[in-house]
This record gives C-alpha cells, sequence and structure tokens, in this order.
C-alpha cells in the first residue's frame, strides 16, 4: 500500500511538471496572444498548432483510459487542427487541457484506479503507462511552445 501511495505520488508530480521542466499553466498562460497563428522560418508548427495537438492528444489518451469504448483515432489527420485559431479558440483550448489534465491526475490520484491493470479495450496499455504518455507528450510540446514563446517575448 505505501508503494502504491508513493507511485501515486511520484505520477501526480510527473504531470504537473514542475520538477524537470515547466508546469503546463505557466506555460501556456500569458502566451503571446497576437502571435499564435505565426510560424517562425524553420519551425514546423505555430504555436496554435502545439497547443491544440496537446489538447487532442491528451483528449484521446483520456478518453482511451476511461471508455472501454473508445474508438480510435486516425493519426496523424486527427491529432493536428486544420485552421487558424482565434484568441478565444486558444483560451478554450488552454482551459479543456488544463481540466483534461486534471482529470487525469484525479485518475491517477484514485486509490481505487488499479495502476497496473491492462485496458481490456487495449493491447497492453495501463492507466500508469497512459499518464506517463500524457507527462512526456506535454513536455516535449511544451519545450516547443516555449521556445516559440520566448523568441516572440524578446524580438
Amino acid at each position: 500500500m505505501e508503494t502504491d501511495a508513493a507511485l501515486r505520488e511520484q505520477l501526480l508530480e510527473l504531470l504537473d511538471g514542475r520538477s524537470a521542466h515547466i508546469d503546463v499553466a505557466a506555460a501556456l498562460n500569458g502566451f503571446p496572444l497576437p502571435r499564435i497563428n505565426e510560424r517562425l522560418p524553420g519551425s514546423p508548427h505555430t504555436p496554435w498548432e502545439l497547443l491544440e495537438h496537446i489538447r487532442i492528444a491528451q483528449r484521446d489518451i483520456l478518453d482511451f483510459s476511461t471508455n472501454p469504448g473508445y474508438n480510435e483515432m486516425k493519426f496523424p489527420d486527427d491529432y493536428w487542427p486544420k485552421a487558424e485559431a482565434s484568441e478565444d479558440g486558444w483560451n478554450r483550448s488552454v482551459k479543456q487541457v488544463l481540466g483534461d489534465l486534471q482529470k487525469m491526475r484525479d485518475l491517477v490520484a484514485d486509490p481505487q484506479s488499479d495502476l497496473f491493470k491492462r485496458f481490456a479495450h487495449g493491447t497492453g496499455q495501463t492507466v500508469l503507462r497512459e499518464a506517463m504518455l500524457v507527462a512526456d507528450h506535454n513536455a516535449y510540446h511544451l519545450g516547443q511552445l516555449m521556445l516559440l514563446r520566448r523568441i516572440f517575448e524578446n524580438s
């Protein structure tokens, strides 16, 4: 029981992202909104594309982790936005990213949630694996977003 609680605590810290890198809320709040659809030379994505990709992928992982009737999305087409965003669209996406991240944290924190039980609708995935996937995926793309943010703020 003590090991389970310790593992959950470590996973929650990993999902927060504050130990090794910036946390999601800090990375997204205060982003220079007039530049969310701007693609810098050499950059494969705009800030909006990165944020929306984080939102879509995280929502998909949460759905997979909680829905036995999960329907698989088509990669990469379903995981990237097709159009530019307004500032309201950015703010809605940020709100959903943070809300879905909290739902994943709630799933991990729930002692009734077996971190090691394989999903019947999967191919060996577990809550543990999916929580680490969310943390890893978010960290990767938040790093890209932070680089763009710093460039925008210094130009």
